[in-house]
């Protein structure tokens, strides 16, 4: 798990510490690629922003779609540090579990939703 200061509209690559793999992986998209992260616990999606007109790559990324209007509310905590980290992904064995006794859920919305609630 990494750490972002909470400081725009954007998080810069180079602005994520203490984890050097996510920092290696938003360094590595292209320009408009998106990346799932959970922030303070918040799982959205980001999209890698385009390269700027002088041809060197932005090394930043932005939220899109509902996760644009949290982080804009989040702007009040100007500041501060946020946990910053990629999704855990649901073992095989509750996603076998959960598919055959919810099919009627299973969509893409509901999985980003809810995949990181227990069962039980």
């Amino acid at each position: 798990m990494g750490y972002v200061r909470l400081s725009g509209d954007a998080i810069w690559a180079i602005s994520v510490e203490g984890d050097n793999a996510l920092k290696d992986r938003i360094l590595a998209l292209a320009s408009g690629d998106t990346i799932e992260l959970e922030i303070d616990g918040i799982v959205g999606a980001w999209e890698k922003m385009k390269t700027g007109r002088d041809g060197r790559a932005t090394n930043a990324i932005r939220p899109v779609g509902p996760m644009r209007d949290i982080w804009r509310s989040m702007q009040s905590r100007k500041g501060e540090f946020l946990e910053v980290r990629a999704p855990r992904p649901m073992d095989p064995y509750t996603a076998c579990m959960w598919s055959s006794l919810a099919e009627e859920w299973n969509s893409p919305e509901d999985e980003e939703a809810f995949r990181d609630l227990p069962l039980w």
